[in-house]
Protein backbone atom coordinates (compact mmCIF):
# COMPACT_ATOMS: atom_id res chain seq x y z
CA UNK A 1 0.00 0.00 0.00
CA UNK A 2 2.80 2.39 0.92
CA UNK A 3 4.65 1.66 -2.30
CA UNK A 4 1.59 2.47 -4.43
CA UNK A 5 1.09 5.82 -2.76
CA UNK A 6 4.71 6.73 -3.33
CA UNK A 7 4.35 5.98 -7.02
CA UNK A 8 1.28 8.14 -7.29
CA UNK A 9 3.06 11.19 -5.81
CA UNK A 10 6.04 10.95 -8.25
CA UNK A 11 5.59 12.88 -11.64
CA UNK A 12 7.20 10.55 -14.08
CA UNK A 13 6.35 12.57 -17.35
CA UNK A 14 7.24 16.01 -15.97
CA UNK A 15 10.09 16.55 -18.49
CA UNK A 16 7.89 15.58 -21.41
CA UNK A 17 5.17 17.91 -20.19
CA UNK A 18 7.56 20.90 -19.90
CA UNK A 19 8.96 20.14 -23.35
CA UNK A 20 5.48 20.05 -24.85
CA UNK A 21 4.55 23.28 -23.07
CA UNK A 22 7.72 24.98 -24.36
CA UNK A 23 7.02 23.91 -27.92
CA UNK A 24 3.42 25.15 -27.61
CA UNK A 25 4.53 28.65 -26.55
CA UNK A 26 7.21 28.77 -29.24
CA UNK A 27 4.49 27.93 -31.76
CA UNK A 28 2.35 30.74 -30.46
CA UNK A 29 5.25 33.19 -30.68
CA UNK A 30 5.93 32.23 -34.29
CA UNK A 31 2.27 32.71 -35.22
CA UNK A 32 2.23 36.15 -33.56
CA UNK A 33 5.38 37.25 -35.42
CA UNK A 34 3.93 36.13 -38.77
CA UNK A 35 0.68 37.94 -38.00
CA UNK A 36 2.56 41.14 -37.16
CA UNK A 37 4.57 40.92 -40.37
CA UNK A 38 1.39 40.40 -42.34
CA UNK A 39 -0.22 43.47 -40.68
CA UNK A 40 2.81 45.63 -41.53
CA UNK A 41 2.70 44.54 -45.19
CA UNK A 42 -1.04 45.26 -45.40
CA UNK A 43 -0.57 48.74 -43.99
CA UNK A 44 2.22 49.50 -46.48
CA UNK A 45 0.02 48.35 -49.35
CA UNK A 46 -2.80 50.58 -48.08
CA UNK A 47 -0.46 53.59 -47.90
CA UNK A 48 0.73 52.94 -51.46
CA UNK A 49 -2.85 52.74 -52.71
CA UNK A 50 -3.74 56.03 -50.94
CA UNK A 51 -0.69 57.76 -52.46
CA UNK A 52 -1.64 56.54 -55.95
CA UNK A 53 -5.23 57.73 -55.43
CA UNK A 54 -4.09 61.20 -54.33
CA UNK A 55 -1.74 61.49 -57.32
CA UNK A 56 -4.54 60.56 -59.72
CA UNK A 57 -6.89 63.13 -58.14
CA UNK A 58 -4.25 65.86 -58.52
CA UNK A 59 -3.71 64.94 -62.18
CA UNK A 60 -7.48 65.09 -62.76
CA UNK A 61 -7.58 68.56 -61.17
CA UNK A 62 -4.74 69.82 -63.38
CA UNK A 63 -6.43 68.42 -66.49
CA UNK A 64 -9.71 70.08 -65.54
CA UNK A 65 -7.97 73.40 -64.90
CA UNK A 66 -6.13 73.37 -68.23
CA UNK A 67 -9.19 72.33 -70.21
CA UNK A 68 -11.57 74.88 -68.61
CA UNK A 69 -12.44 77.81 -70.96
CA UNK A 70 -11.13 81.34 -70.27
CA UNK A 71 -13.69 83.69 -68.73
CA UNK A 72 -15.38 86.28 -70.91
CA UNK A 73 -14.05 89.18 -68.83
CA UNK A 74 -10.44 88.14 -69.50
CA UNK A 75 -11.14 87.86 -73.23
CA UNK A 76 -12.73 91.32 -73.26
CA UNK A 77 -9.73 92.85 -71.50
CA UNK A 78 -7.32 91.15 -73.89
CA UNK A 79 -9.33 92.44 -76.87
CA UNK A 80 -9.36 95.97 -75.43
CA UNK A 81 -5.58 95.87 -74.91
CA UNK A 82 -5.02 94.64 -78.45
CA UNK A 83 -7.24 97.44 -79.82
CA UNK A 84 -5.36 100.10 -77.81
CA UNK A 85 -2.08 98.65 -79.04
CA UNK A 86 -3.24 98.84 -82.64
CA UNK A 87 -4.42 102.45 -82.19
CA UNK A 88 -1.09 103.43 -80.66
CA UNK A 89 0.79 101.83 -83.55
CA UNK A 90 -1.30 103.79 -86.06
CA UNK A 91 -0.69 107.05 -84.16
CA UNK A 92 3.06 106.42 -84.01
CA UNK A 93 3.18 105.65 -87.74
CA UNK A 94 1.26 108.85 -88.57
CA UNK A 95 3.54 110.97 -86.37
CA UNK A 96 6.59 109.31 -87.91
CA UNK A 97 5.40 110.13 -91.43
CA UNK A 98 4.68 113.75 -90.44
CA UNK A 99 8.16 114.10 -88.91
CA UNK A 100 9.85 112.64 -91.99
CA UNK A 101 7.88 114.93 -94.31
CA UNK A 102 8.74 117.95 -92.15
CA UNK A 103 12.43 117.04 -92.13
CA UNK A 104 12.49 116.68 -95.92
CA UNK A 105 10.79 120.06 -96.40
CA UNK A 106 13.22 121.79 -94.04
CA UNK A 107 16.22 120.23 -95.80
CA UNK A 108 14.91 121.34 -99.21
CA UNK A 109 14.26 124.88 -97.97
CA UNK A 110 17.74 125.15 -96.43
CA UNK A 111 19.37 124.04 -99.68
CA UNK A 112 17.29 126.53 -101.66
CA UNK A 113 18.08 129.45 -99.33
CA UNK A 114 21.81 128.65 -99.23
CA UNK A 115 21.94 128.42 -103.03
CA UNK A 116 20.18 131.77 -103.51
CA UNK A 117 22.34 133.53 -100.91
CA UNK A 118 25.58 132.21 -102.40
CA UNK A 119 24.45 133.31 -105.90
CA UNK A 120 23.54 136.79 -104.62
CA UNK A 121 26.89 137.26 -102.89
CA UNK A 122 28.87 136.14 -105.95
CA UNK A 123 26.84 138.40 -108.28
CA UNK A 124 27.10 141.48 -106.01
CA UNK A 125 30.59 141.69 -104.42
CA UNK A 126 31.08 144.35 -101.75
CA UNK A 127 32.86 147.38 -103.29
CA UNK A 128 34.00 148.88 -99.97
CA UNK A 129 37.72 147.95 -100.25
CA UNK A 130 38.05 149.58 -103.71
CA UNK A 131 36.40 152.77 -102.46
CA UNK A 132 38.84 152.99 -99.57
CA UNK A 133 41.90 152.31 -101.71
CA UNK A 134 41.39 155.42 -103.88
CA UNK A 135 41.93 158.04 -101.12
CA UNK A 136 45.10 156.24 -99.96
CA UNK A 137 46.56 156.34 -103.44
CA UNK A 138 45.66 160.00 -103.86
CA UNK A 139 47.22 160.84 -100.50
CA UNK A 140 50.42 159.06 -101.49
CA UNK A 141 50.67 160.93 -104.80
CA UNK A 142 49.85 164.28 -103.18
CA UNK A 143 53.17 164.36 -101.41
CA UNK A 144 55.13 163.97 -104.65
CA UNK A 145 53.04 166.06 -107.06
CA UNK A 146 51.60 169.56 -106.81
CA UNK A 147 48.77 168.84 -109.25
CA UNK A 148 45.30 169.61 -107.88
CA UNK A 149 43.54 166.25 -107.65
CA UNK A 150 40.44 167.31 -105.72
CA UNK A 151 38.28 167.48 -108.82
CA UNK A 152 39.13 163.91 -109.98
CA UNK A 153 38.76 162.58 -106.42
CA UNK A 154 35.23 163.93 -106.14
CA UNK A 155 34.37 162.42 -109.53
CA UNK A 156 35.73 159.00 -108.47
CA UNK A 157 33.83 159.09 -105.16
CA UNK A 158 30.58 159.97 -106.89
CA UNK A 159 31.08 157.13 -109.37
CA UNK A 160 31.78 154.61 -106.58
CA UNK A 161 28.73 155.76 -104.66
CA UNK A 162 26.57 155.45 -107.77
CA UNK A 163 27.81 151.92 -108.50
CA UNK A 164 27.34 150.87 -104.90
CA UNK A 165 23.79 152.22 -104.80
CA UNK A 166 22.91 150.51 -108.05
CA UNK A 167 24.21 147.18 -106.78
CA UNK A 168 22.42 147.55 -103.43
CA UNK A 169 19.18 148.39 -105.23
CA UNK A 170 19.57 145.33 -107.48
CA UNK A 171 20.23 143.09 -104.47
CA UNK A 172 17.23 144.48 -102.59
CA UNK A 173 14.97 143.93 -105.61
CA UNK A 174 16.20 140.37 -106.01
CA UNK A 175 15.77 139.65 -102.32
CA UNK A 176 12.21 141.02 -102.32
CA UNK A 177 11.27 138.47 -105.01
CA UNK A 178 12.29 135.51 -102.84
CA UNK A 179 9.37 133.52 -101.43
CA UNK A 180 9.04 133.98 -97.68
CA UNK A 181 9.09 130.90 -95.46
CA UNK A 182 5.76 130.54 -93.65
CA UNK A 183 6.13 129.15 -90.14
CA UNK A 184 3.56 126.44 -89.41
CA UNK A 185 2.80 124.10 -86.52
CA UNK A 186 1.24 120.65 -86.42
CA UNK A 187 -1.13 119.98 -83.48
CA UNK A 188 -2.99 117.00 -82.04
CA UNK A 189 -5.84 118.08 -79.75
CA UNK A 190 -7.61 115.84 -77.22
CA UNK A 191 -11.21 117.00 -76.83
CA UNK A 192 -13.07 115.44 -73.88
CA UNK A 193 -16.91 115.30 -73.71
CA UNK A 194 -19.06 115.66 -70.60
CA UNK A 195 -20.21 112.03 -70.41
CA UNK A 196 -20.75 108.86 -72.42
CA UNK A 197 -24.06 110.17 -73.77
CA UNK A 198 -22.39 112.97 -75.77
CA UNK A 199 -22.53 112.37 -79.53
CA UNK A 200 -18.87 112.54 -80.55
CA UNK A 201 -19.67 112.68 -84.26
CA UNK A 202 -21.79 115.77 -83.82
CA UNK A 203 -19.08 117.28 -81.62
CA UNK A 204 -16.47 116.65 -84.34
CA UNK A 205 -18.73 118.24 -86.94
CA UNK A 206 -19.16 121.36 -84.80
CA UNK A 207 -15.39 121.60 -84.23
CA UNK A 208 -14.63 121.35 -87.94
CA UNK A 209 -17.00 124.28 -88.51
CA UNK A 210 -14.37 126.52 -86.89
CA UNK A 211 -12.65 127.99 -89.94
CA UNK A 212 -10.15 130.82 -90.39
CA UNK A 213 -7.26 131.79 -92.62
CA UNK A 214 -4.23 129.64 -91.76
CA UNK A 215 -6.15 126.73 -90.16
CA UNK A 216 -6.37 123.29 -91.77
CA UNK A 217 -8.11 120.36 -90.03
CA UNK A 218 -6.69 116.84 -90.42
CA UNK A 219 -7.50 113.27 -89.41
CA UNK A 220 -9.35 112.34 -86.22
CA UNK A 221 -10.28 109.28 -84.17
CA UNK A 222 -12.13 108.30 -80.99
CA UNK A 223 -9.94 107.07 -78.11
CA UNK A 224 -11.37 105.19 -75.05
CA UNK A 225 -10.76 106.94 -71.71
CA UNK A 226 -12.62 105.06 -68.92
CA UNK A 227 -16.06 103.84 -67.86
CA UNK A 228 -17.25 103.70 -71.46
CA UNK A 229 -16.32 107.35 -72.14
CA UNK A 230 -14.34 108.23 -75.28
CA UNK A 231 -12.47 111.37 -76.30
CA UNK A 232 -11.92 112.92 -79.71
CA UNK A 233 -8.30 113.10 -80.90
CA UNK A 234 -8.12 115.48 -83.89
CA UNK A 235 -5.09 116.87 -85.74
CA UNK A 236 -4.66 120.22 -87.49
CA UNK A 237 -2.02 122.47 -89.06
CA UNK A 238 -1.91 126.21 -88.26
CA UNK A 239 0.14 129.14 -89.53
CA UNK A 240 1.88 130.67 -86.54
CA UNK A 241 1.46 134.28 -87.74
CA UNK A 242 -2.27 133.90 -88.38
CA UNK A 243 -3.68 131.41 -85.86
CA UNK A 244 -3.02 131.34 -82.11
CA UNK A 245 -3.24 128.04 -80.25
CA UNK A 246 -4.93 129.77 -77.30
CA UNK A 247 -7.53 131.24 -79.63
CA UNK A 248 -8.21 127.84 -81.21
CA UNK A 249 -8.67 126.06 -77.85
CA UNK A 250 -10.97 128.85 -76.63
CA UNK A 251 -13.11 128.57 -79.77
CA UNK A 252 -13.47 124.81 -79.22
CA UNK A 253 -14.32 125.24 -75.53
CA UNK A 254 -17.11 127.62 -76.52
CA UNK A 255 -19.03 124.49 -77.65
CA UNK A 256 -20.20 124.01 -74.06
CA UNK A 257 -22.97 121.57 -74.96
CA UNK A 258 -20.43 119.01 -76.12
CA UNK A 259 -16.92 119.95 -74.93
CA UNK A 260 -15.72 119.65 -71.34
CA UNK A 261 -12.02 120.44 -71.90
CA UNK A 262 -9.33 120.66 -74.61
CA UNK A 263 -5.70 119.53 -74.21
CA UNK A 264 -2.76 119.83 -76.62
CA UNK A 265 -1.51 116.22 -76.89
CA UNK A 266 1.27 116.93 -79.44
CA UNK A 267 2.93 120.07 -80.85
CA UNK A 268 5.50 120.13 -83.67
CA UNK A 269 6.98 122.94 -85.71
CA UNK A 270 6.89 122.49 -89.48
Amino acid sequence: MATTLAADRFWVDKANFHNAERQYYEFLNKEGTAANSQCTLVSEIAKAREHIKNSLEKMDGITTLTSSPVSGEVLDRVAAIEKDNADLRKLVESLKSVCLETQNRITALEKKVNTELSGAVSANPIPAPAAKAAPVKVAAEEDDDDVDLFGSEEEEDDEAVRIREERLAAYAAKKSKKPQIIAKSSLILDVKPWDDETDLKVMETEIRKIETDGLLWGASKFVPVAFGIQKLSISCVVEDDKVSIDWLTEEIEKLEDYVQSVDVAAFNKI
